[in-house]
């Protein structure tokens, strides 16, 4: 691996991606930001932070947000500095927008979304099991978590399965250019990573997390008292992995748990 620092991470913050699946950036946008998402996303929800009385269902998504200030949080220079050194430069697409948002609400109602698993890449059909991942990554640079309110133990954070990656790159391996589907992949639990160490997506608003597209992650029952804000989108590659090119971080997670030379 590169042992040079980069201007938005060290050394040791990309070898922590590889091993452990992904990084905290704190501060990786600004509060005034956070907060003129967060009303935009009140508007279009049609709720209200002064009506608590409504917020009556456990989760509410918003399926994207391509308004000016969603493009703005995500394509900040620190932003995109970490994009260069995680995936490299020239590799990856400036998102045009953002989603998707489970918005969550403290709520004693399960939210029926909290299972383990991992985020798929490509497909057409209606039925989200079929969609696909496979080893190379086709469709997804990174899975990225977007924190738009404070995000503490009790606020629904999304938790994260450390070093899950690793042993869903060798899962998906056998699957070659195909891929597996969401189906296939997730018919044992996810057994391969029970395992795993446990990390809460937390963080105050203005924090992202950007993982490995592999990472083994769920969300949880909201126990806190005031909702909250997240998106979860990918980061789009440019193109596949070029062998002609150095590794990036991504690709080097993947070798190394596979062995592989792609």
């Amino acid at each position: 691996m590169p042992t040079t620092e980069h201007a938005a991470l060290t050394a040791s913050q990309i070898e922590d991606f590889v091993t452990n699946g992904f990084i905290r950036i704190d501060e990786a946008f600004s509060q005034s930001l956070a907060q003129e998402c967060r009303d935009e996303l009140w508007s279009r929800i049609g709720l209200s932070p002064e009506r608590p009385e409504e917020w009556t269902e456990p989760v509410v998504r918003v399926a994207s947000m391509t308004s000016p200030t969603f493009v703005a949080v995500a394509n900040t220079p620190a932003l995109h500095a970490a994009y260069d050194a995680l995936v490299g430069v020239g590799r990856w697409r400036a998102p045009n927008g953002m989603g998707t948002f489970p918005i969550r609400f403290p709520s004693s109602v399960s939210p029926g979304d909290d299972g383990w698993h991992v985020d798929m890449s490509y497909g057409d059909s209606p039925d989200f099991m079929e969609w696909r991942a496979n080893v190379k990554s086709t469709g997804r640079a990174l899975l990225m978590l977007f924190l738009f309110s404070d995000v503490g133990p009790d606020d629904a954070p999304t938790r994260l399965r450390i070093g899950s990656h690793a042993a869903i790159a060798r899962a998906l391996l056998p699957f070659g250019e195909e891929g597996a589907t969401l189906r296939q992949l997730s018919a044992d639990g996810f057994a391969s990573t029970e395992d795993c160490a446990v990390a809460l997506a937390t963080g105050a608003a203005g924090t992202v997390y950007l993982c490995n597209p592999f990472l083994v992650h769920a969300a949880q029952p909201h126990r806190g008292t005031q909702p909250r804000f997240m998106a979860q989108p990918p980061l789009l590659p440019t193109a596949e992995f070029d062998p002609d090119l150095p590794p990036s971080p991504v690709q080097v997670a993947i070798r190394r748990a596979c062995g592989l030379r792609f």
